[in-house]
């Protein structure tokens, strides 16, 4: 038997373990993997992509792959729920995009042949519209993602890395070249990982004997972790980003394309969460912990490997530099002219024309006005350099995306109470499990990791009603493309929260009535089904508000931070995390002066019911306040289409942008 001396690395380990199989012990989950598929399912994505790039493919042919795909393919993901956009340049010289597409129009070119939307092909050239992008190539970006639904400890952490991943993709190394990195450095963690589990003199803990920790164990298991870290804090933004970037914000039928991609980018979510919560666990049951860890090394090898094969399908984004820096050079200048008055016609403020531009122009709005002053022109009768400087002068789009990005932060500030209730389902909502009556049948015992089956469940039922059902109805009768906004979806999954927090409530003082009538027996004559309810109300509102605040943090910040924009996504998960272990402290402390504490030795010594009641009010107080912010919220409102590059890009030459070397 292992002594108390020992039980705390084992412990650690058995933590660090959960990252890869997300289990703290056989009775407490607090994450959740996915289960990648083979590298012989692979090879089937590679043909089914050449197929489908064939013109000779019949239409009907061609939609019935793309859907069994999408099942196919999105069954090996899982994420939560954990992003820059560079607009492209030419190999040589900027041309303006009408300009060139007219250029094409005369001699020939068939505007439906090229994507005009500022993206470059793997070699740098402007990408075929009928070979690059969509889900040709989403397919082959989706198939690598192996992430989870993490503990609150660790999901708080590699909040911060997602942050830097994201900025460092999009400002200097690009989306692909981050991607490929962060995944070969996570490969090398579960390898680690996968050593500690295998390699006898890596392992600190046999099946039924647990040796004194030494320091290589340590230095294994931390080296891991930290790996598989840094690996998800470039994975994690930049892969969900550029699968949105396949799909031509200007081209209709693309758009249109691009709203469903984060629905079925969640549909796969769902259900690779559904197969690590059953299949992994399963695993690691009945076979053991090395099979599992095994298994998913060589599946993240093979999706690596994938990921890589669709390389010539994708379209780049050339990063642009670090987007924070004009948004500094806005707020210098305002406050350098603070003292100028505003120009009677809104006309005056400073803007680039369409061919210097390297962007999408974005339209003068009239919140935060003292930022326009950083647009106003000082001297009209001429133009010097300190004038032109940008620390002295900003066009109206670069004041604009300020604009776009402080409009945010009461937006990101209002969702942290769902994420807050998000990270119950993690918890106390499986820790309830483990009181409960598991068993089905004689002999068969639901690990309460299972339980997290039923919000994935609910999830892609909510997914798949809202994209095939609701959206189609919701686009007739309000005549958005969308269907609804975005920030009206979330509304309607914050408004599940608070569902699922009074449910949970109301079967918790059902448990805590059994416990009371009979402290021996306690509630294991209750059936763990009593949780189905709220697991499921969760996991419906998440197809709403979680794939809403994907799409929002994508679509409204600026086309140069669209991987920073999902990395905000991740940060609301994140913060929350650390906003429950915070309140629970609290409240501990507050309840325990007052009377006896709601959070006891034990959920049977608890008042657990109470603490629901107590997000709930909260949740649904916020939601209020959320209202009035989407009501008065002014959503980002382009102008003109940007520029693209392309000095002779088809016709050779060594000036083409290759993402590989990026």
């Amino acid at each position: 038997m292992a002594t108390d001396h020992h039980r705390p690395l084992n412990a650690v380990h058995h933590l660090g373990r959960s990252i890869l199989v997300y289990r703290v012990n056989p009775d407490y989950t607090v994450s959740l993997t996915s289960l990648p598929l083979s590298l012989s399912l692979s090879l089937f994505v590679c043909v089914c992509v050449y197929i489908l790039s064939a013109p000779q493919m019949t239409c009907k042919l061609r939609k019935w792959i793309f859907l069994s795909n999408k099942i196919f393919f999105f069954w090996s993901q899982s994420s939560i729920p954990p992003y820059m956009r560079s607009t492209g340049q030419s190999c040589h010289h900027p041309t303006n995009m009408d300009e060139e597409r007219e250029r094409g129009k005369s001699l020939g070119v068939d505007e439906e042949k090229w994507v005009y939307d500022s993206s470059l092909d793997h070699k740098g050239r402007i990408p075929l519209r009928a070979s690059t992008g969509v889900w040709k190539a989403s397919i082959f970006i989706i198939r690598p993602q192996n992430s989870s639904k993490n503990s609150n400890y660790w999901a708080g952490v590699t909040t911060v890395l997602p942050l830097l991943g994201g900025f460092f993709a999009d400002a200097y190394l690009g989306r692909f070249s981050t991607v490929l990195a962060s995944s070969i450095v996570y490969l090398l963690g579960l390898i680690l990982l996968t050593m500690s589990r295998v390699v006898p003199n890596l392992k600190p803990c046999e099946a039924s004997n647990c040796q004194e920790p030494r320091k290589i164990h340590e230095v294994v298991f931390f080296l891991a972790i930290y790996l598989i870290s840094l690996g998800t804090g470039g994975h994690k933004p930049a892969l969900e980003s550029l699968g949105a970037d396949q799909f031509d914000d200007d081209h209709p039928r693309e758009r249109i394309k691009k709203m469903s991609f984060f629905n079925w980018w969640n549909f796969g979510v769902a259900f690779g969460v559904l197969l690590g919560v059953t299949a992994i666990v399963y695993v690691q049951d009945h076979m053991s912990w090395a099979a599992a860890d095994i298994g998913l090394t060589t599946m993240m090898a093979g999706s690596t490997v994938v990921f890589c094969t669709g390389r010539s399908f994708y379209r780049y984004r050339k990063p642009m530099g670090s987007p924070l820096t004009p948004m500094l050079h806005v707020l210098v200048a305002a406050i350098r002219k603070r003292e100028l008055a505003y120009p009677s016609n809104t006309a005056e403020l400073y803007e680039v024309s369409k061919t210097e531009n390297h962007g999408r122009l974005l339209r003068h709005t009239h919140k935060l006005k003292f930022l326009d002053k950083a647009a106003i022109v000082e001297d009209k009768e001429g133009s010097t350099e300190k004038q032109q400087s940008p620390w002295r002068l900003a066009t109206v789009t670069k004041v604009e995306e300020l604009k776009l990005i402080l409009n945010m932060i009461p937006i990101w500030l209002a969702t942290l109470p769902f994420g807050i209730c998000v990270a119950q389902t993690s918890t106390f909502f499986i820790k309830q499990g483990t009181m409960l009556d598991r068993k089905i049948g004689r002999s068969f015992l639901i690990p309460p990791a299972s339980l997290y089956a039923l919000a994935a469940i609910g999830m892609i039922i909510s997914v798949m009603l809202y994209e095939k059902v609701l959206l189609p109805f919701l686009r007739k009768a309000t005549g958005n493309e969308r269907g609804i906004k975005i920030l009206q979806r979330i509304g309607i999954g914050m408004v599940f929260s608070v569902v699922t927090m009074i449910v949970a409530a109301l079967v918790e003082r059902k448990r805590l009535g059994l416990v009371e009538k009979n402290p021996f027996k306690g509630s294991t004559t209750m059936s763990v089904f009593w949780l189905a309810p709220q697991f499921f109300i969760i996991g419906f509102g998440d197809g709403f508000a979680l794939v809403g605040l994907q799409e929002y943090f994508y679509d409204q910040v600026p086309d140069s931070m669209r991987s920073l924009g999902i990395a905000f996504y991740l940060s609301v998960i994140g913060v929350a995390n650390f906003i429950s272990s915070l309140l629970i402290t609290i409240v501990d402390r507050v309840t325990e002066k007052w009377e006896k504490s709601w959070f006891g030795a034990d959920l049977n010594n608890s008042r657990l019911d109470n603490f629901y009641w107590f997000l709930a009010i909260i949740t649904a107080v916020n939601l209020g306040g959320y209202v009035v912010l989407a009501q008065r919220y002014s959503y980002k409102n382009v102008q003109e289409r940007g520029v693209v590059t392309m000095a002779n890009c088809y016709g050779g030459g060594d000036g083409g942008f290759n993402p590989l070397f990026r």
